[in-house]
């Protein structure tokens, strides 16, 4: 979950375990017991992890703020959940040969997600970039260096983190970066949410998540399955992570069974619509 220079990847792993067990996973597969929807309604003044709390099976979860909360800072973590549409979005720390299968699958079922990349990513691997815009996908802002962006203050830090992303993509692809951004392991604060929209970005948080980033530890596709379908739910923000080798190989069949299950996919550009 810890992009920034893939050499420095593992040596955080365990740090990164710590939040994702409290966001991703909870207590139990089958049901998870929010420790922050009880008391938290608005968004905190402080740095927060985002979570999620999941209470019914196929039902949408519940967040650390209410999606009217959030909206006040163009931030989002679910769209309209009246609708059986689901919103595929995948975080891009670095290449490893799993984004190519990743891309066949949705090209096979027509569908258009987003892409959050960081700096070293659009580095290392300008030509998948080059191909997830030539097959419609959106490519989205998560900071250059994926730092914990909760922490920071100072509003010339937290623009060059938004802008050198917005630079280096502009040179890879002649074209602008899509204003969305994902903070860096959904560490947030309110003055971040304020700085990003102040910028013209929308936050995109998700509503549906599982570990799938280790990969030293990949889930099997029962796992995988398990999770993404269980808790799959109307107007669903999922995230998923492109280096993951489970996610490579289950992604043809996990959104065909999505699509037996009666969803359909829209690109986070119409979640207001």
């Amino acid at each position: 979950m810890v992009f920034g220079v893939k050499r420095n990847y593992k040596p955080l792993i365990v740090l990164a375990i710590v939040y994702v067990a409290l966001y991703f996973v909870g207590a139990g597969a089958g049901k998870v017991v929010s420790t922050w929807s009880s008391k938290h309604q608005s968004v905190q003044a402080g740095s927060e992890n985002w979570g999620l709390g999941f209470s019914t099976e196929g039902q949408p979860p519940t967040g650390n703020a209410s999606t009217d909360e959030l909206k006040k800072y163009d931030t989002y973590f679910m769209g309209n959940n009246a609708e059986k549409v689901i919103y595929l979005t995948f975080d891009c720390g670095y290449e490893n040969g799993n984004t190519a299968p990743i891309l066949d699958a949705l090209k096979k079922h027509n569908v258009s997600a987003t892409f959050f990349v960081v700096g070293h990513f659009l580095e290392t691997a300008p030509d998948i970039v080059k191909r997830m815009v030539a097959e419609g996908h959106t490519v989205g802002n998560h900071t250059y260096h994926h730092r914990d962006m909760g922490a920071i203050s100072d509003k010339s830090v937290f623009e060059k983190e938004m802008v050198d992303v917005e630079k280096l993509y502009e040179e890879i692809t002649g074209q602008k970066l899509a204003k969305f951004y994902r903070p860096p392991q959904g560490k947030y604060s309110v003055s971040n949410l304020q700085m990003a929209k102040e910028m013209g970005y929308k936050t995109f948080f998700w509503s549906l998540a599982y570990v799938d980033w280790n990969v030293d530890a990949q889930p099997t596709k029962e796992e995988a399955f398990n999770k993404l379908l269980k808790r799959i739910h109307s107007g669903a923000i999922v995230l998923l992570h492109s280096t993951s080798k489970t996610n490579g190989e289950i992604l043809d069949e996990l959104l065909t069974k999505w699509e037996e299950m009666g969803y359909t996919f829209k690109a986070l550009s119409e979640i207001d619509s």
